[in-house]
């Protein structure tokens, strides 16, 4: 079960959902499954689940395809701000990248003449 995890695509439900229709226990470890077995997992997922290359080009042109009709979400991208509503004022750190500091506002002293 945890192996497959190891698939870009498959989490922890995928994975279980797949064992069950290939009749495998979860608990089997992958040294222990028979080529038989090994060939069923491989068949289902090729079958029933957009997984690695494809679906990070998928995800890819998706975000693409924002960016270019110009929509809020796009525009978010191409700032690299989050896209989902989160505040920014504090937080998102992540997203924005490390804090630039900002030049402090102190009066400039009167000089001396």
């Amino acid at each position: 079960q945890i192996a497959l995890t190891y698939i870009y695509g498959i989490g922890p439900k995928y994975s279980r959902d797949i064992l069950a229709a290939a009749k495998i226990k979860p608990t089997t470890r992958v040294k222990d499954l028979t080529e038989a077995e090994e060939q069923k997992l491989r068949d289902i997922i090729d079958k029933d689940y957009v997984t690695e290359g494809d679906l990070q080009r998928l995800v890819t042109n998706n975000i693409k395809r924002l960016k270019d009709i110009g929509s809020y979400r796009g525009l978010r991208h191409k700032n690299g701000l989050p896209t989902r509503g989160q505040r920014t004022r504090t937080n998102a750190r992540t997203r924005k990248g490390k804090a630039i500091a900002v030049g402090g506002t102190q009066p400039k002293a009167a000089s001396k003449t």
